[in-house]
């Protein structure tokens, strides 16, 4: 639950060109570590061509970064979901208490109106 004023630091309009940054340097990361890893594969083929190796390198690398994508929406999608739940349950604790704060008050003051009432009649 927010409050006026207050974002989420994701939701920062300011933040938006450093979030891309980051976004583009870890999907580079992520390339090249998959091409690495494409690469030392290639090493252990020796029989292959610098072709096949080429294209087995491409391959692994397109199909490693959909995975790293697959992984990271599911892990968005993910955090969304428990986000939402936190939320409505804050929203319901915050509800809780501020009924029984209510109730507290309530009883005070009856409490005070109670004792006001029998001093004023004990005082007669």
């Amino acid at each position: 639950m927010r409050r006026a004023g207050h974002e989420a630091p994701y939701d920062d309009p300011r933040h938006t060109l450093a979030y891309e940054a980051e976004g583009y340097l870890l999907a580079h990361a992520h390339r090249e570590q998959a091409r690495r890893e494409a690469e030392e594969l290639c090493a252990h083929m020796p029989w292959l061509t610098t072709a096949q190796a080429e294209e087995l390198t491409g391959h692994y690398v397109r199909r490693r970064l959909d995975v790293t994508r697959q992984s990271l929406r599911s892990t968005v999608r993910r955090a969304e979901e428990l986000r939402q739940e936190y939320e409505s349950r804050y929203a319901a604790l915050r509800h809780t208490l501020l009924r029984r704060h209510a109730a507290c008050a309530c009883a005070v003051l009856a409490c005070a109106g109670g004792v006001s009432a029998l001093t004023v009649l004990l005082t007669r």
